[in-house]
This record gives structure tokens, C-alpha cells and sequence, in this order.
């Protein structure tokens, strides 16, 4: 782990450099680190989750998800539910797991 203060080490904030859709994955580059360029972090997703609505019925939302972009699910009462990959040049919050070359994730993309 690179030195500073552990939070610096946990939440860092940098720009996507390559995106593997497969995977669902991305490499990031920290300037606030050199410009150390991360190895690839899984992007954060939502699967076949269940949804219970005000209304108090229950629909299963399926992963469709197919790489590139994003692709959403639509159930019944119009709620919507959307599958997102950062785009290469793209700013990106990631949360670091505090151990030695502990795995890292992107929880999601900067304005």
C-alpha cells in the first residue's frame, strides 16, 4: 500500500484507462499516486435482484446485461433497473480493501 493516511489508501478517485466488459472490470490510473495504474477492478453491479414495491408485489429483475454501455431491465409498473460500465477517459470513484495488494472495486463514475 502506498503511503499517506489509510482513508487516501481506501477511497481514491482516478481515471479509467481500459475497460474489459466480459469481466466487468476496468484498470484506473491514480495521479494522486504517480500515476500508478491499478490492476483491473470489478465495477460494481446490481444482479437478479428482488424488488418489492409500495404497492407490495414482488418482480424478479433479471441480469441482461451484455457488455458495452449499459442495458436496463424493465418490469411490470415501469420501475427501471440499469447495468452501468465507466467509459476509458472517465473519472471513478474506487474503495480499496485495507490489507497489503488488497483487492479494489469502482463503485461508480464521477460528473
Amino acid at each position: 500500500m502506498a503511503g499517506g493516511n489509510i482513508l487516501e489508501n481506501i477511497v481514491r478517485i482516478g481515471e479509467v484507462q481500459s475497460v474489459d466488459n466480459t469481466k466487468k472490470a476496468a484498470r484506473v490510473k491514480f495521479d494522486g499516486l504517480g500515476g500508478l495504474v491499478s490492476g483491473p477492478l470489478v465495477v460494481l453491479q446490481q444482479f437478479g435482484q428482488n424488488m418489492t414495491f409500495d404497492n407490495e408485489h414482488t418482480h424478479t429483475i433479471t441480469d441482461t446485461y451484455s457488455g458495452g454501455g449499459s442495458a436496463s431491465t424493465q418490469p411490470a409498473h415501469s420501475h427501471t433497473v440499469t447495468y452501468w460500465m465507466p467509459s476509458v477517459g472517465q473519472m471513478v470513484v474506487c474503495l480499496y480493501i485495507p490489507v497489503d495488494d488488497g483487492d479494489g472495486f469502482i463503485l461508480g463514475g464521477l460528473p
